[in-house]
């Protein structure tokens, strides 16, 4: 049987989860029935070097989005793939516009992971004209079903054109990479301390780091401990100066990006993430599967479905320092029959998004847009 071609498109393989997400896809899809290429603007970034040398990776030329519509566009009529998949809203809309110009037979399946929706009537408008792009594509791939129902209601896509499929986490190399040594720097850190809370995530307002720096202040002195910080960007001055003004800089630790977060989150006592909102939350699941306990904001509309409603991890409320703080508290303070419980049901739970079984999924999918039985 004829391999179905498969274009997959992203800005960059940066160190967000639409990147893992993506590289999840085209590394564990079934070679012997898809021909996969991944593009990418002409961006040399961290996750580059984790694509399978059994996957096509084409750079385009252009660095610049809006460039790369046209380039993409050339690409789709020269090359003439089944699918073009792609992923996050205004890379969504660059490749609809590509396939639009390229007029060719592809058909465009788009992933959503945001809960879209604006602040101002500015923001609302950008994000109703993107929403209606939508309707040009031929499959949505909402990351929950609360994106389901916001795409649906909000943004008029029709239902039977929405797939809801979670993450692909890629738990053998999870597994792998999180028994690996730490650094020396990360290592002399949680050897000072008798709890380590560990977070990770983009330094921007969405991810609220501010509410767990001020929760932290008010756990510090429960057993000694510490928090550590993975992650980059915007509002890391700010963050580091709240740090300073509470008067905890002595026990937060800003470490950057790092390569491998599996092998701090498996050593840390409680991971902690203090999101407004989250489509899904894959770093929820990829610190369950490190088997570390874990304490979240009730960011909507992922952590409900990842935690189970507080299943499978301890919720807070959004923006509530005192609930982030109790909640904290409790976690660093349970018993090891607690912990053991917790940690059972988390690795359970991240077993049930491993890459695999959620690829199977997408490929079931794909063969269904392109009309091929797969029995």
């Amino acid at each position: 049987m004829k391999k179905i071609k498969i274009f997959f498109f992203i800005y960059r393989l940066g160190g967000g989860g639409a990147a893992r997400t993506l590289l999840n896809i085209v590394n564990y899809i079934d070679k012997n029935k898809f021909d996969v290429t991944l593009i990418t603007l002409n961006f040399d970034y961290n996750y580059d070097q984790f694509v399978h040398e059994d996957v096509r990776f084409v750079k385009l030329r252009t660095k610049r989005l809006r460039s790369s519509i046209f380039e993409l566009a050339q690409l789709l009529k020269k090359e003439k793939p089944d699918i073009l998949f792609s992923t996050v809203l205004t890379y969504n809309i660059v490749a609809i516009l590509a396939k639009i110009l390229s007029f060719t037979k592809t058909k465009v399946i788009v992933r959503e992971a945001a809960l879209l929706g604006g602040t101002s009537k500015k923001e609302n408008f950008k994000l109703a004209v993107a929403g209606r792009l939508y309707t040009f594509a031929t499959r949505v791939v909402a990351l929950s079903y609360g994106v389901k129902d916001n795409l649906m209601h909000r943004y008029k896509v029709p239902e039977n054109k929405i797939n809801v499929i979670y993450n692909p986490v890629d738990l053998v190399h999870i597994h792998a990479e999180m028994n690996q040594p730490l650094s020396n720097e990360i290592n002399t850190i949680m050897e000072r301390y008798h709890k380590v809370l560990v977070t990770a995530g983009r330094f921007v307002k969405e991810k609220d780091q501010h509410t767990l720096l001020r929760a932290f202040a008010k756990v510090k002195d429960v057993d000694n401990s510490c928090l550590i910080i993975l992650g980059e960007g915007e509002l890391e001055a700010s963050l580091k100066k709240e740090a300073k003004d509470l008067q905890i800089d002595d026990r937060v630790y800003f470490v950057g990006f790092q390569e491998n977060p599996y092998a701090i989150f498996k050593r840390a006592d409680v991971f902690v993430l203090t999101s407004i909102t989250e489509g899904f939350g894959h770093v929820l699941v990829e610190a369950l599967a490190t088997e570390t306990i874990v304490v979240s904001t009730n960011g909507k509309p992922g952590v409900e479905e990842v935690l189970d409603n507080g299943k499978y991890g301890l919720l807070c409320e959004v923006g509530n320092v005192n609930d982030v703080a109790e909640k904290l508290t409790q976690a660093m303070n349970f018993c090891e029959e607690e912990r053991q419980q917790a940690i059972t049901l988390g690795m359970e739970r991240a077993n049930e998004f491993h890459a695999a079984k959620i690829v199977s999924q997408y490929e079931a999918m794909f063969q269904q847009v392109k009309g091929v039985n797969n029995e």
